[in-house]
């Protein structure tokens, strides 16, 4: 049976009604106390990249996170050290646990017990059928997710031997492993079947979307540094979520976690999925009489206090591509030569010295927001 939220979330964006219309309809299920699936919101994941035993660190990362919008935390447990420590984690933070398993059934089985709200395991590297049903029967008893993740570096040979490397091949195996747990009564499941090819990515999802109702996490694994890795992300998410598929995301990068959760928001704010401020700016030309690029910046910072506003905000290099091309922004400026023109909806409000443009914006935007 599908469950729904009833109360929308403040931050839903105004396309949030058409972007519904063709959302999947899932399963609903619940990580800690976060809901996932059908109209439930579109969660930001993220990992440390700490080891997870050094808890000043994590706690750090973590709190840098949850400060940024990540939504759902995972932790690498690589050995018992790591899978208890999570009980500390869990008294720290709000936000849901994951932890990511490879290989040893008993470090899930104790990342359950000390407090993981969720797992992540591969169920073909754990060794055997009999060790994932262990697993299992204790995420039965604890009421913990399991997300199924299936990659392009992990599918069992005799699938590999039929399909090579290709979607069919990622969704054939995550339903291998689908049927393993529904024949053990368990149906707590979260789905991502992952590679580093875009196509393949949104392949893959395409084709699960339409042979089974759980939830998906999706997102583009070694997508790389975060230059290629944005735009590569940017691709994959961004097009399943227009598809409606989709219920956590992550965008995997080399780099600091922080910049990954500033890359999902900005998927999600392009989509108009979710509110927040953004800021539209035109290309340099050589009609532009103000360094646009410098200013641009400069509002980006300025009017970082406003992040989480449903705000619109234009930078516009001249009159040309000002308030005309940016009318339906609900605040604007506009470089000229010495001066600039401060614009709301398309209407001018006045002129100012270029040197006063990004005060002037900020002081309005305070004036009839806050």
């Amino acid at each position: 049976m599908v469950e729904t939220v009833n109360s929308p979330p403040s931050w839903r964006g105004k396309g949030w009604l058409n972007y519904m219309t063709n959302r999947r309809q899932t399963t609903m299920i619940r990580l800690g106390q976060l809901p996932i699936g059908s109209d439930a919101p579109i969660s930001i994941q993220s990992m440390c990249n700490t080891h997870t035993t050094d808890k000043v660190y994590t706690l750090k990362q973590i709190n840098d996170l949850v400060e940024a919008g990540c939504e759902v935390i995972r932790l690498a447990v690589p050995d018992l050290e790591s899978a208890q420590v999570i009980q500390f984690y869990r008294k720290e933070i709000q936000i849901p646990i994951v932890a990511d398993i490879h290989f040893d059934y008993k470090l899930a089985i104790e990342s359950i017990k000390h407090g993981a709200d969720g797992i992540r395991i591969n169920p073909g590297n754990i060794g055997s059928d009999e060790k994932v049903k262990k697993i299992i029967e204790v995420a039965k008893e604890y009421n913990t997710v399991i997300r199924i993740g299936v990659n392009s570096g992990s599918v069992a040979k005799h699938i590999l031997d039929k399909h090579g490397v290709t979607a069919q091949a990622l969704v054939e195996s995550a339903l291998e492993h689908i049927r393993l747990f529904e024949d053990n009564d368990f149906t707590n499941i979260k789905l991502s079947a992952k590679a580093s090819s875009v196509p393949m990515t949104i392949d893959a999802y395409r084709l699960l979307a339409k042979v089974c109702n759980y939830p998906f996490h999706i997102g583009v694994t070694e997508a790389g540094t975060e230059f290629s890795g944005t735009i590569k992300s940017s691709i994959g998410i961004g097009t399943l979520l227009a598809e409606g598929i989709g219920d956590t995301i992550r965008v995997s990068l080399t780099d600091d976690p922080v910049k990954e959760i500033k890359v999902a928001k900005e998927i999600l704010k392009a989509l108009d999925i979710r509110k927040g401020l953004e800021i539209i700016s035109c290309p340099t030309c050589g009609r532009t009489n103000i360094p646009l690029i410098e200013l641009a910046h400069e509002v980006e910072k300025k009017l970082k206090p406003f992040e989480n506003l449903d705000l619109k905000v234009a930078v516009m290099g001249c009159e040309v591509n000002g308030p005309g091309e940016a009318r339906e922004a609900d605040y604007g400026i506009a470089g000229g030569k010495n001066e600039g023109l401060l614009f709301q909806k398309g209407k001018v409000i006045q002129k100012v010295k270029a040197d006063e443009l990004v005060q002037a914006l900020y002081d309005m935007i305070v004036r009839d927001v806050l």
